[in-house]
């Protein structure tokens, strides 16, 4: 399971790495057009993604213990979007303990043994 999902957040991360690249490199983001930013799908679709952004911030902010790795994150996954959300699955997925199954993903690492005895 660890390598499958290594697979798929690598393959994630590598292909919004590409598209972010190719988009930075032909414009500047700076300089979008005023009707593109005053659409309301493109409105939508940021809130959307800001949300889902907070929603996976919540989950780095539990399993964080401390509070610089915590500010850290916000900071990255603010700027950064999914570039930087499936960075931290690779991360944690790639400093797992051989024989770690999904509690040691989800769960803090103090919570993890817990939830193994009584799941």
């Amino acid at each position: 399971m660890r390598g499958l999902l290594l697979l798929i957040f690598g393959l994630f991360f590598l292909t919004i790495l590409f598209f972010t690249v190719r988009a930075s490199l032909s414009e500047n983001i700076l300089q979008v057009d005023p009707v593109v930013l005053a659409n309301r799908w493109f409105q939508a679709t940021l809130v959307d993604a800001y949300l889902g952004f907070g929603t996976f911030y919540i989950w780095v902010a539990y399993r964080e213990s401390s509070l610089l790795a915590r500010v850290v994150w916000l900071l990255l996954i603010l700027l950064l979007g999914n570039l930087a959300m499936s960075a931290y699955v690779v991360i944690r997925l790639a400093t797992l303990p051989t024989g770690a199954d999904t509690w040691n993903l989800l769960l803090r690492p103090e919570h993890a043994s817990c939830a193994r005895v009584s799941g």
